[in-house]
């Protein structure tokens, strides 16, 4: 099938839009990508709603913000037989009050006049996972697809990070043993808000900021004692879990502050590579964060592996994600498995993802 998947991330920036060809179970090929950033104003009206449940104030405007970006991307395709909506994450709280992501499939799916697959993460969470990372299955055709003989590490950074271990011989995504996944800890979130407190942007451009400075190691051993890095994965995170980092660096000089927070992030994805079943030769980069050589050289400083941008090995690191939402809607309109023991938590492998048809 040509199934097009959409993504907006925790980083709030924008909605990525990516086509794949597959049968839910391999890559076939890749189609077109797009991108649509969101404006200031949209952007408000999305952080105003973070942490916020159904019905909850600025909930409704936030989802029609969602819908109406997605709208744009989406509308004009040409062949593509089914949508991917994965919509906005405004709370995550497994085994509380659920997960929350903004947005209806079902009024995507009247005006596209076409399926539309969403609501990807709750009947996991609904029956003991964590609903994150879904990734995970993605990265197991990723790895099949280029060709991975040993196991393989992919690192999504983007408002908080996340690794998954891949067996890519592993006959499919749900065997057992064949992936681990799990949230490592802050990523892009903190780096962002500390340039929006500090009145220096939307976010580190390049770098510069993080490779001026010097971190703050003692800070950095600290924040790496957290109770959180020693839980056994499959775990995940909440974007605001770890927002008290920007208020622990307020005292740091702007650029000793960002190299703080860069090194923040790349300890605890080593903290998270401990937990691997076997080592790993690659770690391949995707998300936003792969951009940043700041951070890129302080993940490269602390993890014993080759630390590589995804385009390195032939996929596309800004569409990854999105890429994945269009791989899973596929597999949920063939009532195949979406999660697994391994990458969520959940008992048992199961399918999640609702189908919404043009006119209910």
């Amino acid at each position: 099938m040509r199934v097009a998947g959409a993504m907006s991330g925790t980083s709030l920036d924008g909605v990525d839009l990516a086509v794949i060809e597959t049968d839910g179970r391999v890559i076939v090929g890749f189609g077109e990508t797009a991108y649509r950033p969101y404006s200031e104003a949209e952007r408000a009206v999305l952080k105003a709603a973070l942490g916020r449940w159904p019905g909850a104030p600025g909930v409704a405007e936030a989802a029609e913000v969602v819908e109406a970006a997605h709208l744009e991307l989406i509308t004009g395709l040409d062949q593509v037989e089914l949508f991917g909506f994965h919509g906005q994450t405004l709370a995550h709280a497994p085994g509380l009050q659920g997960t929350h992501q903004a947005g209806d499939g079902g009024r995507l799916a009247d005006a596209l006049g076409a399926p539309v697959v969403w609501n990807f993460r709750s009947s996991d969470v609904e029956l003991g996972g964590q609903g994150a990372p879904l990734a995970p299955f993605y990265h197991w055709a990723c790895a099949r697809w280029i060709g991975a003989e040993t196991p393989v590490a992919f690192l999504n950074l983007g408002g908080v990070g996340n690794l998954t271990w891949v067996d890519p011989k592993a006959a499919s995504p749900d065997a057992p043993g064949a992936l681990l996944a799990f949230d490592t800890g802050p990523a892009n979130a903190p780096l962002d808000d500390l340039m929006a407190v500090r009145g220096l942007g939307v976010f580190d451009r390049d770098g510069v900021l993080g490779l001026s400075g010097q971190a703050d190691r003692d800070g950095v051993m600290e924040f790496l004692k957290d109770g959180y890095f020693l839980k056994v994965p499959p775990k995940s995170l909440d974007r605001s879990d770890f927002g008290y980092l920007v208020e622990v660096v307020s005292g740091l000089p702007d650029a000793d502050a960002m190299a703080t927070l860069v090194a923040c992030v790349a300890g605890s994805v080593a903290r998270g590579m401990e937990h691997f079943p076997k080592p790993v030769a690659q770690v391949l980069v995707t998300g936003g964060g792969r951009k940043n050589p700041a951070m890129m050289q302080a993940l490269a400083a602390v993890i014993e592996a080759d630390v590589l941008p995804v385009e390195a090995v032939g996929l596309d690191g800004d569409y990854l994600e999105a890429q994945a939402f269009a791989y899973l809607a596929a597999r949920v309109l063939r009532g195949m498995t979406t999660s697994a023991p391994g990458t969520t938590g959940v008992a048992a492998a199961i399918g999640g993802g609702r189908i919404s048809r043009p006119d209910g």
